[in-house]
């Protein structure tokens, strides 16, 4: 292993996401192989980049001899210049009121959603607003930190991997989410075996790869597979449990994909139930009621976790010292791979470019990488079932449309990737989505580029 000579500079654009930050910058506190690092907070709102500043210096103020350092700021240069890596997690529009105008106006027309940030209509609208700034961040890494490695955790993953890697593809990028490792600890739960004896590999895109190997494995190293224990389970009612983090969004939608295309799909069933023709329908709530499907639960964990911040919050300033812990997020790890540490696999979303045969050049796919001090060695995943990627092109296209109007500015490709989404295409007809989209378009406004406006 080759052991870096200085410390790295890590930017985190987006650091007013403080729960989320906390996490990451917590783990670079806690690294040997990051030690001495300088982390360069940035973000727009003021308020929120102060208290997430206090929040990181309480943490370093109880690490014992803790080297990193720290600042702050409101503009992308200063932030970036001279980084090693950089770390995006913002939401452009926030909850209000670009999220809020996602989920109301496709609700008048009777399109119902649960999360909105990943494909549907509510996906296709945040990527619009979303990736120009995407390509900023890009544009000013070209000038101030070419050779950074760029982790994005910004949604909708697919659109924005796709776009940027499109337009910019000598930015070293890769697009990270914690669906694999969550729902392996999910199964591990439902099955009640420690999450450390599961061994898989999944391959696909972000928020529909799955499960192509899922086994345990034993002391002596050998492997069972561990569906016929899911299966039977599931059939038998005793999986899944009940959520451990949130009653509204049990795993039934997942159970019975599983039941039907005989893989595990790496979302959660409130996400998945919305990329997919077969659980939201009009005039079918029995389908709501049985798959305990949650509508509009993005806006209501929205309004718990706005309620819930300013408690946190005070309970954060008033204790006297914040526990520090190893988080399940992969920036930390990927970090100190490249910085000299020990090799980790990790799972990314990156062009294609033969990683996924089936699927189309270029389009953001979600493979095992190796990261190590040379950098990322994504795997390519061969084998995946003719059905899943069948299921897989559906949401494929939707994104290749909207990056296509992303690319050309063709604003008419926003309706075309409108028409294609699974969901608004088995509830509205033609003319409809039309004008919903239309209506979408007018109410964001400056939010979206102006191309997008006739």
């Amino acid at each position: 292993m080759t052991q870096r000579l200085s410390p790295p500079k890590i930017a985190f654009i987006g650091a007013g996401s403080t729960v989320f930050m906390k996490a990451i910058v917590g783990d670079v506190l806690i690294s040997r192989e990051l030690a001495g690092a300088h982390v360069a907070l940035m973000d727009i709102d003021a308020a929120r980049l102060a208290e997430s500043e206090a929040v990181v210096r309480k943490m370093m103020a109880t690490q014992e001899n803790c080297s990193v350092t720290l600042s702050t700021y409101d503009a992308l240069a200063p932030a970036l210049d001279g980084a090693d890596f950089v770390i995006l997690a913002f939401q452009i529009g926030g909850y209000k009121p670009c999220t809020v105008t996602d989920f109301e106006i496709p609700q008048k027309f009777g399109l119902e959603q649960t999360i909105a940030d990943t494909l549907g209509i509510g996906g296709i609208m945040r990527g619009l607003r979303t990736v120009p700034h995407l390509w900023e961040v890009c544009e000013e890494m070209r000038r101030g930190c070419p050779d950074a490695l760029l982790m994005n955790y910004v949604n909708p993953m697919a659109i924005n991997t796709w776009a940027v890697t499109a337009k910019y593809p000598d930015i070293k990028y890769v697009g990270l989410c914690h669906s694999v490792q969550g729902t392996a600890a999910e199964l591990a739960r439902d099955l009640d075996i420690p999450v450390e004896e599961l061994s898989y590999r999944t391959g696909g895109i972000n928020h529909m790869a799955f499960f192509l190997e899922l086994d345990r494995v034993a002391k002596d190293g050998s492997k069972t597979s561990i569906y016929p224990d899911l299966a039977a389970g599931y059939a038998a009612g005793r999986i899944p449990k009940p959520s451990s983090w949130n009653p509204r969004c049990p795993n039934l939608v997942r159970y019975e994909v599983m039941k039907h295309l005989g893989y595990f799909v790496t979302e959660s069933s409130e996400h998945f139930a919305e990329y997919v023709p077969w659980f939201i329908k009009p005039h079918r709530p029995d389908l709501l009621e049985r798959f305990q499907i949650p509508l509009n639960e993005y806006p209501v964990r929205c309004e718990e976790q706005i309620a819930q911040w300013k408690e946190d919050y005070a309970a954060l300033e008033a204790a006297a010292t914040l526990e520090v812990t190893r988080s399940h997020e992969f920036a930390a790890s990927m970090m100190e791979a490249v910085w000299g540490g020990a090799p980790v696999v990790i799972y990314g979303n990156l062009a294609n470019a033969g990683l996924i045969p089936q699927l189309p050049e270029g389009a953001a796919v979600e493979v095992p990488c190796t990261m190590d001090v040379n950098g990322m060695h994504p795997e390519p995943v061969t084998d995946i079932p003719a059905h899943l990627i069948a299921l897989m092109r559906t949401n494929v296209s939707v994104q290749e449309l909207t990056v296509q109007a992303l690319m050309t500015e063709d604003r008419e490709a926003i309706f075309h990737a409108a028409f294609m989404d699974p969901r608004a295409a088995a509830t509205l007809p033609l003319h409809e989505i039309r004008e919903m989209t239309e209506v979408l378009i007018a109410a964001h406004g400056d939010w979206l580029p102006g191309w997008c406006h006739p």
